[in-house]
């Protein structure tokens, strides 16, 4: 990062006031009347009705458009562990995007006292914490805990809890990248159950991708992953439980070995790892995600001149950024929305359908404008042209492309209710759909 941007990162975070958030009341206040109704002695017929049915915590509060933020600071970002204090920013820049995208109210809920004696997460400490969430929230964020800690704290908190739980590190990277990567294969005619993965990094990203990869349709022998000691096979004796799943018979040990005939790579790793010479020994037209932030695992100049057909980093500068912030914001507005009790695999691929979906629609009008003003250069070169946009170097939609989070959340809701995980029955989801769009619209 440069001198110029520390700075001014520096200084948007700590003017005009500290912070990047803060509470706005939805009803008036400004008279004798307006305070009766927002507290005492008004305040006690909602709480009545509510002591006397439950459920109608949902008309009377805000618990239907609230969305906690949870986090322990163990592994933000691509910092670390740096603790709960110093992973607010971050946490407080979450809510800030589920407003502007989704029009979701979120809190930064960043936990101490939850580790155990070096440093880590004690699962159960973090679990009974955010489990006691519950009556204030319509869902949970979970985000930057590390692994595998993560896996356990997720799991149980789903089987706890009777509101949407996701851990977006896991699964908005999934949900985004196989939607870049089923567009992909369409265009290189390749089928997703023939394609050979490698994936560099078995965090809780890298093997959370995979597992909906699987699911989606690719196969589990199709998969070499790598850690920090090179190929995870079944000769080592060091693996978690969620990486033994992805263990391999083979004489393969390092990234070098795994890249030999392989169709895709999936960084979630370090910087500078892959090397064109790597690449060159793929599969031809090799498809490269390389996610690493802010240096990429390859920069697209070397992945292009080695020979890929497609390339998709986390960075906004290069074409098909792999950006969170196209899932979890549709995602949860659509699991508020038809009251979801969990997220589950179906939801989860019907968003990775819905990004799929909104990469190649015809671009209308006003959709148009707005991507002329977001990404002047892109418009400028017909990126987002033609009866079907959907072209190797935009093989994902932009995050400020305003059909995503609706399409999004209407797919979500859609799915949530066919396999009964919604509470609520939205009848027309054509009308729910423009209704996304007009709220977000209204709201920014």
């Amino acid at each position: 990062m440069s001198n110029d941007l520390k700075a001014a990162a520096l200084k948007y975070h700590s003017e005009p006031v500290p912070g990047k958030i803060h509470v706005v009341s939805s009803k008036p206040c400004d008279n004798q009347q307006d305070l009766a109704l927002a507290y005492t002695p008004g305040v006690a017929q909602p709480c009545l009705e509510i002591k006397d049915a439950p459920e109608k915590v949902w008309d009377y509060t805000v618990k239907g458009n609230l969305v906690a933020v949870v986090s322990d600071g163990t592994a933000v970002l691509g910092l670390g562990n740096i603790g709960p204090e110093a992973g607010l920013p971050v946490m407080e820049g979450k809510a800030v995007l589920f407003k502007r995208f989704a029009d979701i109210d979120a809190v930064p809920l960043c936990i101490s006292k939850v580790f155990k004696e070096n440093g880590k997460t004690d699962p159960a400490k973090l679990i009974a914490v955010t489990e006691c969430l519950e009556p204030s929230f319509g869902g949970i964020n979970l985000e930057d805990i590390g692994a595998p800690a993560c896996f356990e704290v997720e799991q149980t908190l789903k089987e706890k809890m009777n509101i949407p739980v996701f851990h977006d590190d896991q699964h908005g990277t999934a949900i985004i990248s196989l939607a870049a990567i089923l567009n992909a294969t369409k265009l290189l005619g390749k089928k997703l159950e023939d394609c050979k993965f490698v994936v560099n990094g078995a965090g809780a990203a890298g093997i959370s991708c995979s597992e909906l990869y699987i699911t989606a349709g690719a196969k589990r022998e199709n998969f070499i992953m790598c850690d920090s000691k090179g190929v995870i096979h079944d000769g080592r004796s060091d693996l978690s439980r969620e990486k033994q799943r992805f263990a391999v018979k083979t004489d393969k040990r390092t990234l070098a070995d795994a890249l030999v005939g392989a169709d895709v790579f999936l960084g979630l790793s370090v910087g500078n790892c892959l090397t064109r010479e790597m690449v060159k020994t793929m599969n031809p037209n090799p498809i490269i995600f390389a996610m690493a932030n802010p240096t990429p695992e390859i920069f697209p100049t070397d992945a292009f001149e080695a020979g890929a057909a497609v390339v998709g980093t986390g960075r906004t500068d290069f074409p098909n950024q792999i950006n969170n912030v196209l899932g979890f914001p549709g995602i949860f507005r659509g699991a508020l929305d038809c009251r979801a009790r969990n997220v589950n695999e179906e939801m989860k691929l019907a968003a990775a359908e819905a990004l799929c979906e909104v990469a190649a629609m015809k671009v209308d009008a006003e959709t148009m404008e707005e991507l002329k003003k977001a990404y002047p250069a892109d418009a400028a070169n017909g990126m987002f042209d033609g009866e079907n946009p959907l072209k190797l170097s935009y093989v994902i939609p932009k995050p400020f492309d305003p059909r995503v989070v609706p399409h999004v959340a209407r797919k979500v809701a859609e799915a949530a209710m066919k396999t009964n995980m919604a509470k609520l029955t939205i009848e027309d989801l054509d009308a729910y759909e423009k209704s996304v769009r007009e709220r977000i619209k209204a709201n920014r």
